[in-house]
């Protein structure tokens, strides 16, 4: 009955916005269709989040089409998101789950961009918890004053993740004085290296992740959380402060303020410009119904899998805010992302630890005559 019950809160959802011819046609354009959820990467949490999706949004669309996830990563999401914007077909049959930092790189690098964020029909988002900045209690350091005062040795991996960018952020803006060891193999590979001792933070650690990774952490009081990067405290842990509070001016703010909108942006889904707007109605109905749907509510919670739904409008919105960004402060903001002073983690750690920054190419074995 409860399935029965959602099913019916998302045709009504939908009915409620549509006319009575619109609704057939939804119904008949999706019988019998199959709707591809394009995924900016190859792996990890979008995939499986997609692929839920996939199982459980066809029943809120009029029609009921089967549901597919395929993967297109590259380039940091930019292939994907392309893909859509150019290439994908403009009727509804295609969606797609893009990293939430793709508004952010419109206006700020821009590199390989063929897109605008603003013209997508933006569905939806699954969100996410808030990231994290742990530091071991042995540090001594708790406040951001103390982060002034004292070097932390913070463990990174790639340049363009949040072990690096969030510590390079408030070092240029805010004088704290994080030495990022730079290349570790992985962000599991950052959480080695504080169980060694070799280094005492990291950031940009998602608190529902790290909630799974390290409940021992928490019970004994192993780490300190110093702050946490969102735009609310509802995605992570009460009494902490967020990134953007730590500001002294309110120009400090609005530049954090504009790095914490791709976390409150969460999971995206999108649909290309140009789709039939009842049939972009259907899809923002179907998936603001799912989100409330027992079924997937507790197949997300299986599969620790973060929900924190916000709906189209809600996402339009963070969006909105992130390509109007006024270029001057985009500009002062692109500033504080200078890497300074960073220490290479083969120099610094045994070199296993490490990425080798180069994809090894697999020799062919030669046949035995």
């Amino acid at each position: 009955m409860r399935k029965l019950g959602s099913v019916a809160a998302a045709l009504g959802l939908f009915a409620a916005v549509a006319t009575p011819a619109q609704a057939d046609a939804v119904g008949d354009f999706y019988k019998g269709k199959t709707v591809t959820i394009i995924v900016s990467t190859g792996g990890g949490t979008y995939v499986l989040i997609a692929q839920t999706i996939a199982k459980h949004m066809p029943r809120f669309i009029p029609g009921q089409p089967t549901m597919i996830a395929k993967s297109m990563p590259g380039a940091g999401h930019v292939n994907a998101t392309n893909y859509m914007y150019n290439t994908a077909p403009k009727d509804g049959s295609f969606i797609a789950s893009i990293g939430n930092s793709i508004p952010q790189h419109e206006v700020t690098d821009g590199k390989g961009v063929r897109f605008e964020s603003a013209k997508f029909n933006w569905i939806g988002s699954t969100g996410i918890s808030n990231l994290m900045t742990i530091i071991v209690s042995s540090a001594g350091v708790k406040t951001i004053a103390d982060a002034r005062k004292k070097e932390i040795l913070s463990g990174g991996t790639g340049a363009g993740s949040g072990t690096v960018l969030y510590p390079t952020i408030l070092n240029n803006l805010l004088g704290t004085k994080f030495k990022v060891i730079i290349g570790y193999r992985s962000a599991g590979d950052v959480d080695l290296a504080m169980e060694r001792g070799e280094v005492q933070a990291r950031h940009g650690y998602s608190y529902g992740s790290f909630e799974r990774a390290h409940p021992d952490w928490i019970k004994t009081g192993k780490v300190n959380f110093l702050y946490q990067v969102g735009l609310s405290d509802k995605m992570g842990p009460k009494g902490v402060p967020l990134m953007l509070d730590l500001a002294e001016n309110p120009e400090q703010k609005e530049i954090l303020r504009f790095f914490s909108r791709t976390v409150a942006l969460g999971r995206p889904y999108l649909a290309p410009p140009g789709v039939p707007a009842d049939r972009v109605a259907a899809l923002r109905a179907a998936f603001t119904a799912m989100t409330k749907d027992p079924q997937f509510v507790e197949e997300m919670k299986k599969r620790h899998l973060d929900l924190f739904p916000q709906d189209w409008k809600e996402v339009t919105e963070n969006v909105t805010a992130l390509i109007n960004t006024p270029k001057p402060l985009i500009a002062k903001a692109m500033s504080v992302m200078e890497r300074k002073g960073m220490v290479d983690c083969k120099v610094f750690s045994d070199p296993k630890n490490c990425g080798s920054g180069k994809k090894k190419k697999k020799k062919k074995k030669k046949k035995e005559s």
